[in-house]
């Protein structure tokens, strides 16, 4: 039609895939929109932003003199090195006491940063002809710099399209010396066809490591000799890998202490946990159908998020992990947790052997309409002992199968953590239902360390701040263990059952409580008086 804009090309992609499947082509390209956002947005900040503002100060007693170019070259390096990649070569040009420092600076380079635009926001739709030009830049820029290579951050290039280029970026790699590398491949549509090069286990002095959308290379066929040895943190976004590429990633990287993983999706992993180094294991949106820890004598955290095979039965096993603070989600629907040689049922006995003392921070899933769920509660919560923080949140079902109130909190045996150690409680997804508060009732009677409840209430399941608060505050209307108890009442601003999940928070050890409060609405503080 005469005046129509003609669709992109990554657009005739999809219409092609979709044709081929008998998909709706906009379903499908929203589809590829949100996977590919969702890696995207799992990066960390790039280390320099083409948002700061470059300014220039005068010295008006000093006549203009320029005081800049008479500091030391490895403060100049330091300066050029913090600039966005066009900035930092444009130094070169300012005269001649400046023309060797960019050369002589650590790269730091964004690939966001070469597009017209400039900015920092990697773009989900790329022409491939913007892809192309960004693509013969950078493989100038690494010509022409002669190392170290502190960060490249590549997320704009096909690089599937040309497995040349990337094969001689990667051995740059290797030769100049690169710290930190983010290799986000652009496959469109989502088809990861081909191994990522081996090339790139030849890059020995690599510290920081984000992939995303390969297809990991054939670990049976790597040399004895390949390895990581300088590899701290690694993420896999959208990795094609099989669990044995798992093994290996852990068995040649002898100081890693974070391992992502996110997005995974064929074929399902079968996690064994050996590593002497690791400190935080988190594994989102990804398919996965067991977690071993075996021997990870220095893990902190293991964050365990949204599964895509939800549907099918997961195993959890912790073997030998004496520094684990953090652990969850547990989800107790189908889900199977063992520890040591025991598998955790309802109504298991739990003595020593089948407890993880070291865990103070949990974060469980429930369907209080389910007996077997709820049965099953009591019993994890025995496994840890000394948990101080526990974040529950309450999954809505239509497979109710009865109700257990009060009586059943009541009757069962003393939990130690509930009497003695936790401290705060976070519920979400609060609905008002009767298992619920029947819960919640036994909390308050029974958490003598009890100082913060938080209650975060379903979305859309209040209609007003005083019902809200209302039906929180009859839960200390009778006994209580802790008069000193606060309440905080929110609302989720997710939809019901939804959660955000964000690795970088995870991965930081500044953070005390990644599974704390994200996308509430406070309705206020309470401290209810008898």
């Amino acid at each position: 039609m005469a005046g129509q804009a003609q669709p992109s090309t990554m657009h005739q992609d999809v219409l092609r895939v979709a044709d081929s499947g008998g998909m709706d082509p906009q379903e499908l390209e929203a589809l590829f929109d949100r996977v590919l956002s969702s890696i995207h947005d799992a990066l960390p900040a790039p280390p320099v932003s083409a948002d700061g503002d470059l300014c220039i100060l005068f010295d008006a007693e000093g006549g203009g003199v320029d005081r800049l170019s008479c500091l030391p070259d490895k403060l100049l390096c330091d300066i050029v090195s913090r600039l966005p990649i066009k900035d930092a070569a444009r130094t070169a040009v300012l005269s001649r006491r400046w023309r060797p420092i960019w050369r002589a600076a650590p790269l730091v380079l964004v690939d966001t940063h070469l597009l017209p635009a400039g900015d920092d926001e990697i773009p989900v739709h790329l022409d491939r002809a913007h892809s192309n030009t960004v693509a013969a830049t950078v493989s100038r820029i690494f010509a022409a710099h002669p190392g170290p290579f502190r960060c490249v951050r590549l997320t704009c290039c096909y690089m599937e399209e040309d497995r040349a280029q990337l094969e001689r970026w990667l051995k740059i790699f290797a030769v100049k010396g690169i710290e930190q590398l983010f290799l986000i491949n652009r496959p469109w549509p989502l088809a990861i066809n081909k191994h990522l090069p081996a090339t790139f286990l030849s890059m020995a002095t690599l510290t920081r490591l984000y992939l995303g959308f390969w297809r990991f290379p054939d670990t049976s066929a790597l040399p004895r000799g390949a390895a990581f040895p300088c590899l701290r943190e690694l993420a896999l976004c959208g990795i094609v890998m099989d669990s044995r590429d798992m093994d290996f990633v852990l068995a040649r990287s002898p100081v890693l202490e974070i391992l992502s993983v996110d997005g995974h999706m064929l074929p399902p992993l079968r996690l064994r946990i050996v590593s002497h180094s690791l400190r935080c294991m988190q594994i989102h949106s990804s398919s996965v159908e067991s977690v071993t820890v075996v021997d990870a004598r220095r893990l902190e955290r293991l964050f365990l998020g949204k599964r895509t095979n939800e549907s099918s039965s997961f195993k959890i096993k912790i073997g030998h992990a004496p520094a684990l603070r953090m652990f969850g989600s547990i989800e107790l629907e189908n889900e199977e947790l063992q520890v040591g040689n025991t598998t955790v049922k309802a109504g298991t006995v739990v003595n020593s052997s089948v407890m993880v003392p070291s865990v103070t921070t949990l974060d469980v899933n429930v369907r209080f309409g389910v007996r077997n769920d709820t049965k099953m509660l009591p019993s994890i919560l025995r496994c840890f002992p000394n948990i101080e923080v526990l974040h529950i949140h309450s999954k809505k079902t239509t497979e109710s199968t009865g109700r257990l109130g009060i009586k059943f909190w009541q009757e069962s045996c003393a939990i130690k953590c509930v009497l003695s150690s936790i401290n705060m409680l976070s519920f979400y997804d609060f609905r008002g239902e009767r298992n619920e508060l029947a819960f919640l009732k036994f909390f308050v009677e029974s958490a003598q360390m009890l100082k913060i409840l938080v209650v975060v209430y379903a979305n859309g399941y209040c209609s007003s701040r005083d019902k809200a608060n209302s039906k929180v505050k009859a839960l200390f209307a009778g006994k209580r263990a802790n008069d000193s108890c606060k309440v905080v009442v929110c609302e989720s601003r997710f939809s019901e059952g939804g959660r955000c999940w964000e690795l970088q928070r995870g991965c930081d050890f500044s953070f005390d409580d990644p599974f704390g409060l994200i996308g509430c609405s406070s309705f206020g503080v309470h401290q209810w008086s008898v």
